[in-house]
Protein backbone atom coordinates (compact mmCIF):
# COMPACT_ATOMS: atom_id res chain seq x y z
CA UNK A 1 0.00 0.00 0.00
CA UNK A 2 2.80 2.42 0.94
CA UNK A 3 4.69 1.62 -2.28
CA UNK A 4 1.57 2.25 -4.36
CA UNK A 5 0.92 5.60 -2.67
CA UNK A 6 4.58 6.61 -3.08
CA UNK A 7 4.38 5.93 -6.82
CA UNK A 8 1.06 7.77 -7.08
CA UNK A 9 2.47 10.83 -5.28
CA UNK A 10 5.62 10.93 -7.45
CA UNK A 11 3.59 10.59 -10.65
CA UNK A 12 1.09 13.20 -9.51
CA UNK A 13 3.87 15.68 -8.68
CA UNK A 14 5.52 15.26 -12.09
CA UNK A 15 2.11 15.38 -13.68
CA UNK A 16 1.06 18.69 -12.11
CA UNK A 17 4.48 20.33 -12.57
CA UNK A 18 4.21 19.68 -16.29
CA UNK A 19 0.66 21.00 -16.47
CA UNK A 20 1.45 24.11 -14.44
CA UNK A 21 4.37 24.85 -16.76
CA UNK A 22 2.11 24.50 -19.79
CA UNK A 23 -0.54 26.74 -18.28
CA UNK A 24 2.02 29.44 -17.46
CA UNK A 25 2.90 29.46 -21.17
CA UNK A 26 -0.83 29.78 -22.00
CA UNK A 27 -0.85 26.46 -23.86
CA UNK A 28 -4.32 24.98 -24.29
CA UNK A 29 -4.47 21.51 -22.76
CA UNK A 30 -6.76 18.63 -23.74
CA UNK A 31 -8.66 16.81 -20.97
CA UNK A 32 -6.32 13.83 -21.44
CA UNK A 33 -3.48 15.94 -20.02
CA UNK A 34 -4.87 15.44 -16.51
CA UNK A 35 -5.43 11.69 -16.80
CA UNK A 36 -3.00 9.03 -15.63
CA UNK A 37 -3.40 5.30 -16.31
CA UNK A 38 -0.68 3.82 -14.12
CA UNK A 39 -0.58 2.43 -11.52
CA UNK A 40 -3.86 0.54 -11.80
CA UNK A 41 -5.60 0.02 -8.43
CA UNK A 42 -5.79 -3.70 -7.72
CA UNK A 43 -9.19 -5.33 -7.40
CA UNK A 44 -10.49 -6.60 -4.06
CA UNK A 45 -13.67 -8.42 -3.14
CA UNK A 46 -15.83 -6.14 -0.96
CA UNK A 47 -17.64 -7.42 2.09
CA UNK A 48 -21.20 -6.79 3.19
CA UNK A 49 -22.46 -4.30 5.77
CA UNK A 50 -25.60 -2.89 7.37
CA UNK A 51 -26.06 0.76 6.40
CA UNK A 52 -29.07 1.82 8.46
CA UNK A 53 -29.02 5.51 9.30
CA UNK A 54 -28.03 6.35 12.90
CA UNK A 55 -30.54 8.29 14.98
CA UNK A 56 -28.64 11.58 14.65
CA UNK A 57 -28.57 11.45 10.84
CA UNK A 58 -30.45 13.70 8.43
CA UNK A 59 -32.20 11.29 6.06
CA UNK A 60 -32.27 12.87 2.61
CA UNK A 61 -33.64 9.92 0.66
CA UNK A 62 -35.41 6.86 2.04
CA UNK A 63 -36.95 5.76 -1.25
CA UNK A 64 -40.30 7.44 -0.77
CA UNK A 65 -39.88 10.84 -2.48
CA UNK A 66 -37.42 13.40 -3.87
CA UNK A 67 -38.52 16.25 -1.63
CA UNK A 68 -34.99 16.95 -0.34
CA UNK A 69 -33.61 17.50 -3.86
CA UNK A 70 -34.07 20.06 -6.62
CA UNK A 71 -32.81 20.75 -10.12
CA UNK A 72 -29.42 22.46 -10.32
CA UNK A 73 -30.53 24.02 -13.59
CA UNK A 74 -33.41 26.12 -12.30
CA UNK A 75 -34.28 25.09 -8.72
CA UNK A 76 -37.41 23.26 -9.83
CA UNK A 77 -38.41 19.88 -8.32
CA UNK A 78 -36.00 17.04 -9.15
CA UNK A 79 -37.10 15.25 -12.32
CA UNK A 80 -35.32 11.92 -11.83
CA UNK A 81 -37.43 8.76 -11.77
CA UNK A 82 -38.53 7.05 -8.55
CA UNK A 83 -39.20 3.30 -8.31
CA UNK A 84 -38.56 0.38 -5.95
CA UNK A 85 -37.06 2.56 -3.23
CA UNK A 86 -34.45 4.13 -5.52
CA UNK A 87 -34.03 7.25 -7.63
CA UNK A 88 -32.58 6.89 -11.13
CA UNK A 89 -31.04 9.51 -13.38
CA UNK A 90 -33.47 10.72 -16.04
CA UNK A 91 -30.95 11.55 -18.79
CA UNK A 92 -30.80 15.15 -19.99
CA UNK A 93 -32.99 16.44 -17.15
CA UNK A 94 -29.83 17.71 -15.47
CA UNK A 95 -27.97 17.38 -12.19
CA UNK A 96 -29.87 17.51 -8.91
CA UNK A 97 -28.74 18.98 -5.59
CA UNK A 98 -29.81 18.90 -1.97
CA UNK A 99 -32.03 21.73 -0.79
CA UNK A 100 -30.03 21.78 2.44
CA UNK A 101 -26.42 22.96 2.56
CA UNK A 102 -23.60 21.10 4.30
CA UNK A 103 -19.99 21.72 5.31
CA UNK A 104 -18.09 19.15 7.39
CA UNK A 105 -20.08 15.95 7.19
CA UNK A 106 -20.34 12.20 7.06
CA UNK A 107 -22.29 11.22 3.95
CA UNK A 108 -23.68 7.76 3.27
CA UNK A 109 -24.99 7.01 -0.21
CA UNK A 110 -25.64 3.82 -2.14
CA UNK A 111 -25.59 3.53 -5.92
CA UNK A 112 -25.96 0.99 -8.68
CA UNK A 113 -24.72 1.05 -12.26
CA UNK A 114 -27.05 -0.10 -15.07
CA UNK A 115 -27.38 -3.84 -15.72
CA UNK A 116 -27.51 -3.14 -19.44
CA UNK A 117 -23.85 -2.52 -20.20
CA UNK A 118 -23.13 0.15 -22.77
CA UNK A 119 -19.79 1.68 -23.66
CA UNK A 120 -16.48 1.49 -21.87
CA UNK A 121 -14.37 3.69 -19.63
CA UNK A 122 -16.01 7.04 -18.87
CA UNK A 123 -19.01 6.08 -21.01
CA UNK A 124 -20.13 3.26 -18.74
CA UNK A 125 -22.43 3.96 -15.78
CA UNK A 126 -21.07 7.46 -15.23
CA UNK A 127 -22.33 9.83 -12.53
CA UNK A 128 -20.81 11.56 -9.52
CA UNK A 129 -21.28 12.72 -5.96
CA UNK A 130 -20.13 16.35 -6.07
CA UNK A 131 -19.62 17.60 -2.52
CA UNK A 132 -20.48 21.28 -2.09
CA UNK A 133 -21.16 21.21 -5.84
CA UNK A 134 -17.37 21.47 -6.30
CA UNK A 135 -15.48 18.36 -5.18
CA UNK A 136 -16.38 15.18 -7.08
CA UNK A 137 -16.18 11.59 -5.90
CA UNK A 138 -16.55 9.61 -9.11
CA UNK A 139 -19.40 7.18 -9.70
CA UNK A 140 -18.63 4.79 -12.57
CA UNK A 141 -18.98 1.16 -13.58
CA UNK A 142 -15.33 0.22 -13.07
CA UNK A 143 -16.03 -3.45 -12.35
CA UNK A 144 -14.46 -4.83 -15.53
CA UNK A 145 -13.94 -1.68 -17.56
CA UNK A 146 -10.65 0.19 -17.68
CA UNK A 147 -10.30 3.95 -17.64
CA UNK A 148 -7.70 6.38 -16.34
CA UNK A 149 -6.91 5.57 -12.71
CA UNK A 150 -7.78 9.01 -11.36
CA UNK A 151 -11.18 8.81 -13.07
CA UNK A 152 -12.44 5.38 -12.03
CA UNK A 153 -15.08 4.69 -9.38
CA UNK A 154 -14.23 6.08 -5.91
CA UNK A 155 -11.53 8.38 -7.27
CA UNK A 156 -11.38 12.00 -6.24
CA UNK A 157 -11.94 12.85 -9.88
CA UNK A 158 -8.77 13.87 -11.71
CA UNK A 159 -6.89 14.10 -8.39
CA UNK A 160 -6.56 10.79 -6.52
CA UNK A 161 -7.22 7.22 -7.70
CA UNK A 162 -8.73 4.86 -5.13
CA UNK A 163 -6.25 2.75 -3.17
CA UNK A 164 -8.01 -0.38 -4.49
CA UNK A 165 -10.91 -1.21 -6.82
CA UNK A 166 -13.76 -2.39 -4.54
CA UNK A 167 -16.48 -2.37 -7.21
CA UNK A 168 -19.42 -4.75 -7.29
CA UNK A 169 -20.98 -6.15 -10.46
CA UNK A 170 -23.32 -3.97 -12.55
CA UNK A 171 -26.78 -3.98 -11.01
CA UNK A 172 -25.50 -4.67 -7.49
CA UNK A 173 -25.56 -1.93 -4.88
CA UNK A 174 -22.35 -0.13 -3.97
CA UNK A 175 -21.99 2.05 -0.89
CA UNK A 176 -19.92 5.15 -0.28
CA UNK A 177 -19.24 6.45 3.21
CA UNK A 178 -17.64 9.85 2.71
CA UNK A 179 -16.07 11.83 5.55
CA UNK A 180 -15.53 15.39 4.38
CA UNK A 181 -13.83 18.39 5.94
CA UNK A 182 -14.61 21.60 4.10
CA UNK A 183 -11.82 24.02 3.17
CA UNK A 184 -11.22 27.07 5.31
CA UNK A 185 -10.68 30.60 4.02
CA UNK A 186 -9.77 33.77 5.92
CA UNK A 187 -11.74 37.03 5.70
CA UNK A 188 -9.66 38.07 2.68
CA UNK A 189 -10.60 34.93 0.78
CA UNK A 190 -7.21 33.26 1.18
CA UNK A 191 -7.11 29.49 1.71
CA UNK A 192 -6.01 28.61 5.24
CA UNK A 193 -6.75 24.86 5.14
CA UNK A 194 -7.57 22.65 2.14
CA UNK A 195 -10.55 20.33 2.01
CA UNK A 196 -9.94 16.74 3.12
CA UNK A 197 -11.87 13.60 2.30
CA UNK A 198 -11.89 9.98 3.40
CA UNK A 199 -13.92 7.49 1.36
CA UNK A 200 -14.96 3.96 2.30
CA UNK A 201 -16.24 2.01 -0.71
CA UNK A 202 -18.24 -1.11 0.13
CA UNK A 203 -16.57 -1.24 3.54
CA UNK A 204 -13.07 -0.82 2.10
CA UNK A 205 -10.96 2.29 2.76
CA UNK A 206 -10.07 3.76 -0.65
CA UNK A 207 -9.27 7.43 0.13
CA UNK A 208 -7.42 8.07 3.39
CA UNK A 209 -7.77 11.71 4.52
CA UNK A 210 -6.45 13.05 1.24
CA UNK A 211 -6.05 16.82 0.84
CA UNK A 212 -7.93 18.14 -2.16
CA UNK A 213 -5.97 20.34 -4.53
CA UNK A 214 -9.04 22.43 -5.23
CA UNK A 215 -12.43 22.01 -6.93
CA UNK A 216 -12.79 19.32 -9.56
CA UNK A 217 -11.61 20.35 -13.02
CA UNK A 218 -12.10 18.35 -16.21
CA UNK A 219 -9.29 20.23 -17.94
CA UNK A 220 -6.28 21.79 -16.21
CA UNK A 221 -5.19 21.93 -12.60
CA UNK A 222 -7.56 22.90 -9.77
CA UNK A 223 -7.34 26.17 -7.86
CA UNK A 224 -9.27 27.15 -4.76
CA UNK A 225 -11.57 30.16 -4.74
CA UNK A 226 -13.26 31.28 -1.54
CA UNK A 227 -16.83 30.04 -1.10
CA UNK A 228 -19.48 29.60 1.57
CA UNK A 229 -18.77 27.29 4.51
CA UNK A 230 -21.86 25.22 3.66
CA UNK A 231 -23.20 24.34 0.21
CA UNK A 232 -25.52 21.66 -1.26
CA UNK A 233 -24.04 18.49 -2.67
CA UNK A 234 -24.89 17.44 -6.22
CA UNK A 235 -25.71 14.14 -7.93
CA UNK A 236 -24.66 14.19 -11.55
CA UNK A 237 -26.70 13.48 -14.67
CA UNK A 238 -24.03 12.18 -17.06
CA UNK A 239 -26.61 10.54 -19.32
CA UNK A 240 -26.43 7.04 -17.81
CA UNK A 241 -29.16 5.23 -15.85
CA UNK A 242 -27.36 5.20 -12.51
CA UNK A 243 -29.57 4.65 -9.45
CA UNK A 244 -29.20 5.92 -5.87
CA UNK A 245 -30.78 4.96 -2.56
CA UNK A 246 -30.39 5.25 1.24
CA UNK A 247 -28.85 8.73 1.41
CA UNK A 248 -28.16 10.27 4.80
CA UNK A 249 -25.85 12.87 6.34
CA UNK A 250 -24.40 13.47 9.79
CA UNK A 251 -23.16 17.02 10.19
CA UNK A 252 -19.78 17.12 11.93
Amino acid sequence: MKTLMKHVIILACLFYIGIASAQQKDIKLPPEATEFWEPVPRKVTPGTANHLAPDDAIVLFDGSDLSHFESVRDGSPAKWTLANGAMTVAPRTGDIRTKQSFGDMQLHIEWSSPTEIKGEGQGRGNSGVIIMGLYEIQVLDSYESRTYSNGQAASVYKQYPPLVNAMKKPGEWNSYDIFFTAPRFNQDGMLTAPAKVTVVHNGVLVQNAVELKGPTEYIGIPNYKAHESKLPFVLQDHGDLVSFRNIWVREL
